[in-house]
Protein backbone atom coordinates (compact mmCIF):
# COMPACT_ATOMS: atom_id res chain seq x y z
CA UNK A 1 0.00 0.00 0.00
CA UNK A 2 1.63 3.29 -1.01
CA UNK A 3 -0.80 5.78 1.25
CA UNK A 4 -0.72 6.33 4.86
CA UNK A 5 -3.98 6.82 6.79
CA UNK A 6 -1.87 9.95 7.79
CA UNK A 7 -1.88 10.89 4.35
CA UNK A 8 -6.02 10.80 3.93
CA UNK A 9 -6.10 12.77 7.49
CA UNK A 10 -4.19 15.69 5.61
CA UNK A 11 -5.56 15.27 2.37
CA UNK A 12 -9.28 15.51 4.07
CA UNK A 13 -8.74 18.44 6.04
CA UNK A 14 -7.26 20.05 3.56
CA UNK A 15 -10.51 19.43 1.76
CA UNK A 16 -12.47 20.96 4.03
CA UNK A 17 -10.85 23.89 5.39
CA UNK A 18 -9.32 24.67 1.72
CA UNK A 19 -5.76 26.29 3.36
CA UNK A 20 -2.68 23.94 4.27
CA UNK A 21 -1.83 25.79 7.37
CA UNK A 22 -5.87 25.33 8.98
CA UNK A 23 -5.21 21.72 7.82
CA UNK A 24 -2.43 21.30 10.30
CA UNK A 25 -3.74 23.25 12.82
CA UNK A 26 -6.49 20.95 12.91
CA UNK A 27 -4.52 17.69 12.99
CA UNK A 28 -1.59 19.36 15.40
CA UNK A 29 1.12 18.84 12.90
CA UNK A 30 3.33 21.60 11.48
CA UNK A 31 2.56 23.17 8.21
CA UNK A 32 5.87 21.89 6.43
CA UNK A 33 4.41 18.03 7.92
CA UNK A 34 1.24 18.50 6.08
CA UNK A 35 2.45 19.64 2.99
CA UNK A 36 4.81 17.16 2.70
CA UNK A 37 2.38 14.62 3.43
CA UNK A 38 0.06 16.19 1.01
CA UNK A 39 2.89 16.00 -1.43
CA UNK A 40 3.62 12.71 -1.13
CA UNK A 41 0.55 11.48 -1.64
CA UNK A 42 0.49 13.26 -5.14
CA UNK A 43 3.70 12.34 -6.10
CA UNK A 44 3.08 8.68 -5.20
CA UNK A 45 0.50 8.39 -7.56
CA UNK A 46 1.49 11.14 -9.81
CA UNK A 47 -1.80 12.73 -9.67
CA UNK A 48 -2.99 15.96 -8.71
CA UNK A 49 -5.70 16.64 -6.05
CA UNK A 50 -6.53 20.31 -5.71
CA UNK A 51 -6.91 23.40 -7.67
CA UNK A 52 -4.05 25.78 -6.05
CA UNK A 53 -5.68 29.22 -6.25
CA UNK A 54 -3.54 31.62 -4.04
CA UNK A 55 -3.32 30.45 -0.75
CA UNK A 56 -6.61 28.55 -1.41
CA UNK A 57 -6.53 24.41 -2.04
CA UNK A 58 -9.95 23.86 -3.96
CA UNK A 59 -10.87 19.92 -4.95
CA UNK A 60 -10.87 19.35 -8.54
CA UNK A 61 -12.95 16.60 -9.72
CA UNK A 62 -10.32 13.78 -9.08
CA UNK A 63 -10.74 14.92 -5.26
CA UNK A 64 -13.98 15.14 -5.24
CA UNK A 65 -14.47 11.79 -6.50
CA UNK A 66 -11.90 10.52 -4.24
CA UNK A 67 -12.80 12.09 -0.92
CA UNK A 68 -15.88 9.50 -0.01
CA UNK A 69 -13.89 6.51 -0.22
CA UNK A 70 -10.94 8.47 1.56
CA UNK A 71 -14.25 9.68 4.75
CA UNK A 72 -14.96 6.02 4.64
CA UNK A 73 -11.64 4.25 4.42
CA UNK A 74 -11.23 6.94 7.78
CA UNK A 75 -14.03 5.59 9.60
CA UNK A 76 -13.50 2.38 9.15
CA UNK A 77 -10.34 2.28 10.69
CA UNK A 78 -11.16 4.17 13.62
CA UNK A 79 -14.14 1.84 14.35
CA UNK A 80 -11.32 -1.25 13.97
CA UNK A 81 -9.29 1.22 16.24
CA UNK A 82 -12.21 0.82 18.79
CA UNK A 83 -12.62 -2.31 18.72
CA UNK A 84 -9.00 -3.47 19.14
CA UNK A 85 -9.63 -1.27 22.39
CA UNK A 86 -12.02 -2.22 23.69
CA UNK A 87 -14.03 1.10 23.83
CA UNK A 88 -17.04 2.85 23.33
CA UNK A 89 -18.72 0.71 20.40
CA UNK A 90 -19.76 3.80 18.68
CA UNK A 91 -17.47 6.96 19.36
CA UNK A 92 -19.04 10.40 18.74
CA UNK A 93 -21.81 11.30 16.02
CA UNK A 94 -22.05 14.35 14.43
CA UNK A 95 -25.78 15.39 13.86
CA UNK A 96 -27.14 18.15 12.44
CA UNK A 97 -30.95 20.29 13.00
CA UNK A 98 -32.89 22.75 11.80
CA UNK A 99 -34.01 25.24 14.35
CA UNK A 100 -37.22 23.82 14.79
CA UNK A 101 -36.33 20.28 15.25
CA UNK A 102 -33.60 20.99 16.81
CA UNK A 103 -35.20 23.12 19.80
CA UNK A 104 -38.25 20.98 20.22
CA UNK A 105 -37.32 17.60 18.99
CA UNK A 106 -33.59 16.46 18.56
CA UNK A 107 -32.54 17.45 22.34
CA UNK A 108 -35.28 14.76 23.28
CA UNK A 109 -34.27 11.89 20.67
CA UNK A 110 -30.99 12.28 21.86
CA UNK A 111 -31.44 12.34 25.42
CA UNK A 112 -33.53 9.31 24.79
CA UNK A 113 -30.53 8.01 22.52
CA UNK A 114 -28.24 8.68 25.09
CA UNK A 115 -30.17 7.07 27.97
CA UNK A 116 -29.66 3.58 25.42
CA UNK A 117 -26.06 4.36 24.51
CA UNK A 118 -24.73 6.15 27.27
CA UNK A 119 -21.09 5.26 25.53
CA UNK A 120 -21.86 7.38 22.56
CA UNK A 121 -20.79 11.00 22.08
CA UNK A 122 -23.12 13.39 20.45
CA UNK A 123 -22.52 17.05 18.34
CA UNK A 124 -25.43 19.08 18.02
CA UNK A 125 -25.06 21.63 15.25
CA UNK A 126 -28.57 23.28 14.84
CA UNK A 127 -29.05 25.85 11.58
CA UNK A 128 -30.96 26.44 9.23
CA UNK A 129 -32.30 24.08 6.34
CA UNK A 130 -29.98 25.55 3.32
CA UNK A 131 -26.94 25.50 6.49
CA UNK A 132 -27.41 21.71 7.41
CA UNK A 133 -27.62 20.37 3.88
CA UNK A 134 -24.62 22.19 2.78
CA UNK A 135 -22.74 20.51 5.87
CA UNK A 136 -23.71 17.04 5.29
CA UNK A 137 -22.79 17.32 1.16
CA UNK A 138 -19.63 18.29 2.99
CA UNK A 139 -19.54 15.63 4.96
CA UNK A 140 -19.21 18.02 7.94
CA UNK A 141 -22.18 16.33 9.36
CA UNK A 142 -23.54 12.47 10.00
CA UNK A 143 -26.64 13.05 9.41
CA UNK A 144 -28.73 15.79 9.27
CA UNK A 145 -32.45 16.17 10.20
CA UNK A 146 -34.34 19.07 8.10
CA UNK A 147 -37.96 21.07 7.48
CA UNK A 148 -37.89 21.82 4.14
CA UNK A 149 -38.31 19.39 1.30
CA UNK A 150 -35.15 18.94 -0.76
CA UNK A 151 -33.64 17.49 -3.48
CA UNK A 152 -30.10 16.73 -4.04
CA UNK A 153 -28.52 14.59 -6.69
CA UNK A 154 -25.55 13.73 -3.73
CA UNK A 155 -28.17 13.24 -0.90
CA UNK A 156 -30.31 10.65 0.36
CA UNK A 157 -33.74 11.95 1.34
CA UNK A 158 -36.29 9.91 3.50
CA UNK A 159 -39.57 11.17 5.18
CA UNK A 160 -39.42 11.12 8.91
CA UNK A 161 -41.95 12.75 11.02
CA UNK A 162 -45.83 14.79 10.58
CA UNK A 163 -45.45 17.96 11.33
CA UNK A 164 -47.98 21.23 10.63
CA UNK A 165 -47.51 25.40 10.50
CA UNK A 166 -49.71 27.12 12.14
CA UNK A 167 -50.90 30.93 11.75
CA UNK A 168 -50.99 32.59 14.95
CA UNK A 169 -51.35 35.88 16.49
CA UNK A 170 -51.16 38.18 20.10
CA UNK A 171 -54.65 37.73 21.87
CA UNK A 172 -55.63 40.57 21.49
CA UNK A 173 -54.55 41.11 17.80
CA UNK A 174 -57.63 42.51 15.58
CA UNK A 175 -57.65 38.82 14.15
CA UNK A 176 -57.70 36.85 17.44
CA UNK A 177 -61.34 37.19 17.13
CA UNK A 178 -61.93 35.87 13.68
CA UNK A 179 -63.44 32.09 13.18
CA UNK A 180 -61.00 32.03 10.34
CA UNK A 181 -59.02 33.93 7.98
CA UNK A 182 -59.68 34.52 4.18
CA UNK A 183 -56.94 35.42 1.43
CA UNK A 184 -57.67 38.82 1.71
CA UNK A 185 -57.42 38.84 5.35
CA UNK A 186 -53.72 37.35 4.84
CA UNK A 187 -53.73 39.85 2.70
CA UNK A 188 -53.85 43.32 4.76
CA UNK A 189 -52.03 41.56 7.87
CA UNK A 190 -48.53 42.81 9.19
CA UNK A 191 -46.56 39.25 9.24
CA UNK A 192 -43.02 38.71 10.56
CA UNK A 193 -41.26 35.45 9.01
CA UNK A 194 -38.45 32.97 9.06
CA UNK A 195 -35.82 34.11 7.02
CA UNK A 196 -35.18 32.92 3.39
CA UNK A 197 -33.22 29.51 3.56
CA UNK A 198 -35.27 28.17 6.38
CA UNK A 199 -37.40 24.88 5.65
CA UNK A 200 -40.26 26.41 7.61
CA UNK A 201 -40.11 29.48 5.03
CA UNK A 202 -40.00 27.27 2.09
CA UNK A 203 -42.92 25.60 3.48
CA UNK A 204 -45.16 29.01 3.95
CA UNK A 205 -44.10 30.10 0.86
CA UNK A 206 -45.48 26.88 -0.73
CA UNK A 207 -48.68 27.03 1.13
CA UNK A 208 -48.87 30.72 0.60
CA UNK A 209 -48.57 30.59 -3.23
CA UNK A 210 -50.65 33.22 -5.06
CA UNK A 211 -50.26 35.35 -1.76
CA UNK A 212 -46.51 35.83 -1.64
CA UNK A 213 -46.28 39.00 -3.72
CA UNK A 214 -49.26 40.51 -1.76
CA UNK A 215 -47.53 39.69 1.60
CA UNK A 216 -47.03 42.93 3.72
CA UNK A 217 -43.25 41.42 5.50
CA UNK A 218 -42.25 43.79 8.45
CA UNK A 219 -39.92 41.50 9.36
CA UNK A 220 -37.80 38.07 8.70
CA UNK A 221 -36.24 36.94 11.79
CA UNK A 222 -33.94 33.39 11.98
CA UNK A 223 -35.16 32.52 15.36
CA UNK A 224 -38.36 31.04 16.53
CA UNK A 225 -38.38 32.75 19.67
CA UNK A 226 -37.77 36.14 18.20
CA UNK A 227 -40.73 35.94 16.16
CA UNK A 228 -42.96 34.97 18.78
CA UNK A 229 -41.99 37.86 21.00
CA UNK A 230 -42.71 40.17 18.04
CA UNK A 231 -45.87 38.45 18.03
CA UNK A 232 -46.72 39.02 21.77
CA UNK A 233 -45.71 42.66 20.92
CA UNK A 234 -48.36 43.41 18.38
CA UNK A 235 -46.02 43.45 15.83
CA UNK A 236 -47.71 41.10 13.31
CA UNK A 237 -48.74 37.43 13.06
CA UNK A 238 -46.82 35.02 11.58
CA UNK A 239 -46.16 31.33 11.10
CA UNK A 240 -44.39 28.46 12.67
CA UNK A 241 -44.61 24.73 13.65
CA UNK A 242 -47.29 23.77 16.20
CA UNK A 243 -44.62 22.23 18.24
CA UNK A 244 -42.70 25.11 18.79
CA UNK A 245 -46.04 26.43 19.58
CA UNK A 246 -48.10 24.32 22.01
CA UNK A 247 -47.06 25.75 25.46
CA UNK A 248 -47.55 29.45 24.22
CA UNK A 249 -50.98 28.22 23.76
CA UNK A 250 -51.45 26.80 26.36
CA UNK A 251 -50.30 29.44 28.01
CA UNK A 252 -52.61 32.18 25.86
CA UNK A 253 -49.78 34.54 25.40
CA UNK A 254 -50.44 33.33 21.59
CA UNK A 255 -53.81 32.22 19.73
CA UNK A 256 -53.76 29.87 16.74
CA UNK A 257 -55.52 31.26 13.49
CA UNK A 258 -57.32 29.27 11.03
CA UNK A 259 -56.68 29.59 8.02
CA UNK A 260 -58.43 26.20 6.76
CA UNK A 261 -57.77 26.66 2.40
CA UNK A 262 -54.47 26.69 2.46
CA UNK A 263 -52.41 23.71 3.22
CA UNK A 264 -50.10 24.22 6.44
CA UNK A 265 -49.31 20.25 6.42
CA UNK A 266 -45.76 18.95 6.26
CA UNK A 267 -42.87 16.95 7.22
CA UNK A 268 -39.91 16.40 8.66
CA UNK A 269 -36.75 14.27 6.44
CA UNK A 270 -33.86 12.45 7.33
CA UNK A 271 -30.85 13.29 5.12
CA UNK A 272 -27.19 11.72 4.53
CA UNK A 273 -24.96 11.72 1.66
CA UNK A 274 -25.03 8.57 -0.18
CA UNK A 275 -21.79 7.73 -0.49
CA UNK A 276 -20.96 8.25 3.57
CA UNK A 277 -19.90 5.29 4.93
CA UNK A 278 -22.47 4.12 7.43
CA UNK A 279 -21.13 3.27 10.60
CA UNK A 280 -22.63 1.26 13.29
CA UNK A 281 -23.17 4.85 15.21
CA UNK A 282 -25.10 6.01 12.28
CA UNK A 283 -26.96 2.89 11.82
CA UNK A 284 -28.42 2.44 15.55
CA UNK A 285 -29.12 6.55 15.70
CA UNK A 286 -31.06 5.79 11.84
CA UNK A 287 -32.89 2.94 13.81
CA UNK A 288 -33.71 5.20 17.00
CA UNK A 289 -35.27 7.80 14.32
CA UNK A 290 -37.32 5.06 12.82
CA UNK A 291 -38.68 4.04 16.05
CA UNK A 292 -39.47 7.88 16.91
CA UNK A 293 -41.58 8.06 13.65
CA UNK A 294 -43.12 4.63 14.40
CA UNK A 295 -44.62 6.24 18.11
CA UNK A 296 -45.07 9.17 16.21
CA UNK A 297 -47.51 7.70 13.44
CA UNK A 298 -49.26 5.28 16.22
CA UNK A 299 -49.70 8.55 18.22
CA UNK A 300 -51.53 10.52 15.33
CA UNK A 301 -53.22 7.51 14.50
CA UNK A 302 -54.91 6.93 18.29
CA UNK A 303 -55.71 11.04 18.32
CA UNK A 304 -57.33 10.73 15.12
CA UNK A 305 -59.80 7.74 16.72
CA UNK A 306 -60.34 9.99 19.60
CA UNK A 307 -61.54 13.05 17.55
Amino acid sequence: MKYTLRQLQVFLATAHFQNITHAANSLAMSQSAASSALKDLEQQFDIQLFDRIGKRLQLNDLGRSIRPQAMALLEQANDLGQAFGQHSEMGSLKIGATLTIGNYVAVQAIARFMEEHPETKIDLDVENTSEITRKVCNFELDVGLIEGELRHPELDVSRWLEDELVVFCAPDHPLASRPSLSDQDLREATWILRETGSGTRQNFDRAMHGLIPDLKVLLELQHTEAIKRAVEAKLGIACLSRIALSDAFKRGSLVPLAVPQRDLHRHFYIIQHKQKYRSEGIALWLSHCETIANEDNEANESNELNE
